[in-house]
């Protein structure tokens, strides 16, 4: 089973699938960074409706051409005929379509994750960040990992991510329902009353379970990034007093110590991090 985690965002929804993300209108191109595969919208063509006419009428005209010069040879006029129609219906649609702002279709399969609120789609966006600030530490910390087995740990995490924040999502419908029976001329002892809050007190308990587990989420991937930007910040550091050790050894004549900074800590703050985002 693959394990490839696919995104698209516009700007009315974010749509994480198991499977590649369609397009409603617009175009996009696809971004892979190993197992996460992000769809991003291309900026609408500029052409206007008249150029594209213009476009597509001369596609047509040297169409006709090639067909009449395919029947002066005593071939079958039909095919292609039909072959040119269907090539300027392609080319007048992808015009189209190309001039048009990218939205991604909502998928109906319930492996799919449809994220609408803008809370929970501005958290998603956040540990996207912060994942593209973990992978961009990986070629500095060498042996230190397992690139592969972060891979694939940083994109369950999204995924989880992806499903808590749908949750919550869910819940928040159910919230904003639910407190608007508070208002309701009925009594409080009545049983319809009774239920509601009932299944407030439920909905309260989830909302604050769904977010603490985000928020884990959301932190592991943060410390993940803080640490390997930690660590390669301080190799740097490093390498610099060991340069300027040398230099300064030179110039005064005195042996070189090799008393760089000690990154034993910084290297066991990684991997713990690693650690963490892991489980």
């Amino acid at each position: 089973m693959s394990t490839d985690l696919y995104i698209g965002a516009d700007d009315e929804k974010v749509v994480v699938s198991s499977r590649p993300v369609r397009l409603r209108t617009g175009r996009a191109r696809s971004r892979r960074t190993g197992t996460l595969v992000q769809a991003v919208p291309r900026p609408p063509a500029v052409r206007t409706r008249e150029v594209r006419l213009a476009r597509t009428a001369r596609l047509a005209l040297a169409l006709v051409f090639a067909t009449a010069l395919l029947s002066a040879t005593g071939l079958s006029w039909w095919l292609p005929a039909t072959a040119s129609a269907a090539l300027i219906v392609w080319f007048a649609r992808g015009q189209a379509r190309g001039a048009q702002f990218a939205a991604f279709a909502t998928p109906r399969d319930p492996q799919s994750r449809v994220l609408w609120t803008e809370p929970e789609r501005r958290a998603f966006a956040r540990a996207l960040a912060g994942s593209r600030r973990v992978r961009k530490t990986w070629p500095a910390l060498g042996g230190m990992i397992d690139a592969e087995l972060a891979d694939r740990s940083l994109t369950r995490a999204l995924d989880e991510l992806a499903t808590l924040l749908a949750r919550r999502q869910e819940l928040r419908r159910v919230l904003a329902g639910l407190e608007a029976t508070r208002d309701a001329d009925i009594p409080a002892d009545s049983p319809a009353r009774i239920a509601a809050d009932l299944q407030r007190e439920r909905a309260d308990e989830l909302w604050r379970e769904t977010g603490a587990a985000a928020e884990g989420i959301l932190r592991a991937i943060d410390a993940a990034a803080r640490a390997g930007e930690s660590f390669i910040s301080e190799q740097q550091v490093a390498a610099t007093a060991r340069h300027a050790e040398r230099a300064l050894a030179r110039v005064g004549g005195v042996p070189v110590a090799e008393s760089g900074p000690e990154l034993a800590d910084r290297t066991a703050a990684v991997i713990a991090a690693y650690r963490d985002l892991a489980a």
